[in-house]
């Protein structure tokens, strides 16, 4: 019997309640959101990115990131949704860039409307290319998707219009990238709860068509703080909590080296870590017993 794609996987899930999908940046932390029951997970650019050391402005290759979404959904098992930034490239390169993520087993992918080099969606100072262009891009995404998994993959269409055009302009971009065959909709860039619900409202004019809606619940950017189930209420399907994750072990990992710096011992740390116990477990390997790898 055939395992269903992920990305029908994905859409049942958000069709019985809002989707939370913590970030992983390899794959034992995208085991680590398995095992806290979470239903899928989210692969960001952000943290591809700063994960090999350079910034969020599209310097990896295609190759680098599938090899992480690869990772991630192997060691998950979840449904996991990822970040194609501008898509490496015109047409051409955004129908690979499908293809290659749908081949490393992603339940679907989101592509930008920024000129690239790209820039973090919370930043000032971001460009876009016209909206004809990212129509283009999505309609060619959206056919790789029916041709590689009979439309299983999701494509989703991210629009960093409201601020750079406004408010108005991202909900019309939203619109022609749905026209475009995007299945979902991610607003990047939202600075309230009231614009995160009247552009949900305006996709509801879509009737039939209205596409699956994603938030972006980033710390320390213009989005507030905003519950999962506050989201579900305003007609979200999907919440990303992108470099979440990272910047939980990074901060613990800053404050644990100048620990030890200063005192030569990580004694004082040891409640903060993971047991070696622990993480076996996490990976399923017990010491004395061959590991046989997942199918």
């Amino acid at each position: 019997m055939s395992t269903p794609h992920p990305g029908r996987i994905l859409r049942q899930h958000m069709s019985e309640g809002c989707v939370a999908a913590p970030g992983a940046f390899n794959a034992l932390v995208g085991m680590a959101v398995r095992d806290a029951g979470f239903q899928a997970a989210y692969v960001s650019g952000g943290a591809t990115s700063v994960a090999a050391g350079v910034p969020d402005v599209g310097l990896l290759t295609l190759d680098h990131f599938a090899g992480v979404v690869r990772e991630v959904c192997r060691g998950s098992g979840l449904p996991v949704l990822a970040d194609a930034d501008t898509g490496f490239g015109e047409e051409e390169m955004t129908r690979r860039t499908v293809i290659e993520y749908h081949h490393a087993g992603a339940a679907g992918l989101h592509l930008e409307d920024q000129v690239f080099p790209k820039r973090c969606g919370h930043l000032d100072g971001k460009a876009l290319i016209p909206a004809d262009q990212a129509a283009s891009k999505i309609a060619w995404a959206a056919k790789a998707a029916r041709d590689c998994s009979d439309g299983d993959f999701i494509i989703c269409a991210r629009t960093d219009a409201k601020g750079v055009e406004g408010f108005d302009a991202a909900v019309e971009r939203a619109k022609i990238y749905v026209q475009s065959g995007a299945s979902m909709i991610f607003p990047e860039g939202l600075t309230t709860e009231q614009e995160f619900a009247d552009f949900a409202n305006a996709m509801d004019t879509l009737g039939d068509r209205r596409p699956f809606m994603l938030a972006n619940m980033t710390e320390f950017g213009k989005t507030p703080m905003i519950p999962l189930g506050r989201f579900e209420e305003m007609g979200y399907n999907i919440v990303i909590y992108p470099v979440s994750t990272l910047r939980l072990a990074m901060g613990a990992i800053t404050t644990a080296l100048a620990d030890l710096k200063a005192t030569g011992t990580l004694e004082a740390q040891l409640g903060a870590m993971q047991t070696r116990d622990e993480l076996y477990r996490m990976v399923g390997y017990t010491p004395g017993t061959p590991w046989e790898f997942p199918v």
